[in-house]
């Protein structure tokens, strides 16, 4: 008996040890039955709780493939026996939604889930010869069918090494509630704290409490009230944890979390907004230009503010909004909100060349614009205009860089006007040196920078050193990495600069966490509340109607997840 258990070990072992030197990201299938994957752990809620986001192995039930009755498309399911396809069944509705459900992660009973972490933990004993385990293997994760009293749905176990040599497992279970609106049901610190103690016999433990909230801000402008259109996470962490879901003290660490910021469309060629087509529109400016021409200097001022106002949303009105819009800006902002086909760029620029070619109008521009029509506007002061044949994409080229150049001396003027930053640090974002696909994706980099520091000056309110340290953070960062719009900018903060927009607001996540131990031999229990499921392969029950989980309840419902590790030492 003995010897066959070691045998299996070892076969566990041999196949987890090619899994890791191979890299192999494609699921293994052990045994028939059982699928391993090769993950990082930060892909795993429950699993980032323990172990962060190293390499890890997750088995689960495998699933078998059966092909549609045309062969043309797979659907991978684990068992299809009792499943009834006949369409004309009054089942059948539920036979998809069944379907649906058996494609998502499957677990294995509990009691095979611990028989894969003996066969792992005996891999690992260096005590025991029959198992050539001379390197560590990378943590082992089972998804479990919580079939077993306490509700298990992870079974976990990582070597704990000394050097290169194993000197002990730490073996992780975590147990998981359906979310409840019953604050009473939920266990005490006081409970929880001897959940830790039965386990581990501590002399002393530390107590540390986490939580995770989504800020939803707003501003005034022009006597509106105006909602912030995205939302900022920020995570707490303090110590001495009074009591269970307590409000995060001002003592604790606070740090902003900043992804998608305040969406402007700015970037994005939109529906048009003119009823005038972009041809109409841009005679209309070249005959107004004409007309005004003797009093442009003090017309432009008035029509750059009414220009801004037609096209930017408040909040970008009020912050980017600039006065000194030259000729070929204000040319761009018309022909954005109006041209609908190649052919309407085309056209309107014939208008504005030949109106340049024949001195019609004398338009004045920034020094420093480096678009292709602002350079023929200066070559029209001197009665001599370069040919330029306006076929193929040298229309959208021309468009595209009066529209960069705005959009660069937009950000120039916010940026710098509010002391966040020097010309020096915008070189790389504002090279023209580049193609303009180029110029585009570094442009794109700025305006993602540009909706964060909005959104935290805005509607967070935070002040000048933070966002100077924010602006910092974002213009290194992307001189460095791809755009990114999903990527978390980390900020920290004083609790106190946001207090009156989270101490007024539900947590998404709340936790605690007792530990006892020194290093190596430190062991954790945690606790997670949270507004969602942190495991996907199973279905929890709820004890009050769906109706609630619209916000409507006398408060947020919480799921519950519980973390457990003890510790076993080979030496």
């Amino acid at each position: 008996m003995a010897s066959n258990v070691l045998f299996s070990a070892s076969k566990f072992f041999n196949i987890l040890r090619s899994l890791q030197h191979e890299g192999n990201n494609e699921p293994y299938i052990f045994e028939e039955v059982i699928q391993i994957l090769n993950v990082n752990g930060d892909r795993i809620a429950a699993v980032n709780m323990c172990c962060g986001n190293p390499p890890i192995f997750i088995c689960e039930k495998a699933v078998s493939k059966i092909s549609e009755p045309d062969n043309k498309q797979m659907t991978e399911m684990p068992n299809c026996a009792d499943i009834d396809f006949d369409a004309d069944s009054e089942d059948a509705e539920d036979d998809v939604s069944m379907l649906k459900t058996e494609l998502e992660p499957q677990p294995l009973t509990v009691m095979e889930a611990r028989q894969l972490l003996s066969w792992y933990t005996l891999s690992q004993n260096p005590n025991l010869s029959a198992v050539d385990n001379k390197h560590p293997l990378n943590p082992l994760w089972v998804r479990c069918d919580m079939s077993d009293p306490a509700g298990t749905t992870w079974f976990g176990a990582e070597t704990v090494c000394v050097g290169n040599k194993v000197s002990g497992i730490k073996l992780y279970s975590v147990t998981c509630k359906g979310s409840t609106v019953d604050k009473t049901s939920l266990i005490t610190l006081d409970e929880f704290k001897q959940e830790h103690k039965k386990r581990h016999h501590p002399s002393s433990m530390a107590v540390k409490g986490n939580a995770r909230f989504n800020l939803f801000g707003s501003t005034v402008v022009e006597n509106t009230m105006i909602e912030s259109q995205s939302s900022v996470t920020v995570d707490f962490k303090w110590s001495h944890v009074e009591s269970i879901l307590e409000t995060p003290p001002l003592s604790s660490t606070a740090t902003l979390t900043l992804a998608d910021g305040l969406r402007t469309g700015e970037t994005e060629w939109m529906e048009p907004l003119e009823s005038m087509s972009a041809v109409s529109l841009t005679k209309a400016y070249l005959e107004e230009f004409q007309s005004t021409a003797k009093t442009l200097q003090t017309e432009k001022a008035a029509e750059s503010t009414k220009l801004k106002c037609e096209t930017d949303t408040p909040i970008f009105n009020s912050l980017l909004g600039r006065g000194d819009l030259d000729f070929v800006e204000q040319l761009w902002v018309r022909m954005r909100k109006s041209v609908t086909s190649y052919q309407d760029i085309g056209d309107c620029l014939k208008l504005v060349l030949d109106a340049l070619r024949y001195g019609d109008i004398k338009p004045w521009i920034h020094r420093d614009s480096n678009s292709s029509l602002s350079k023929l506007i200066l070559q029209s002061y001197h009665q001599q205009i370069d040919h330029v044949s306006l076929t193929g994409v040298t229309p959208v080229h021309m468009l595209l860089e009066m529209g960069l150049d705005k959009m660069r001396k937009d950000y120039i003027n916010y940026l710098i006007g509010e002391q966040l930053t020097t010309l020096n640090h915008l070189c790389y974002y504002l090279s023209t040196e580049v193609d303009l696909q180029e110029q585009v994706i570094r442009l794109r980099k700025l305006h993602h920078l540009l909706e964060i520091i909005v959104t935290c000056s805005t509607f967070l309110g935070l002040p000048y050193d933070r966002l100077f340290l924010l602006t910092q953070s974002c213009l290194q960062h992307y001189k460095t990495y791809p755009h990114n719009e999903q990527h978390e900018f980390k900020l920290q903060i004083k609790p106190a600069l946001i207090s009156h927009f989270y101490q007024k607001e539900h947590p998404v996540a709340w936790g605690v966490e007792v530990s006892s131990g020194q290093g190596l031999r430190e062991v954790r229990t945690s606790l997670q509340l949270t507004d969602r499921p942190l495991v996907d392969h199973v279905i929890f029950e709820t004890d009050y109607p769906n109706e609630t989980l619209n916000g409507d309840s006398e408060g947020p419902a919480f799921f519950s997840t519980m973390v457990f590790c003890s510790l076993i030492n080979f030496t």
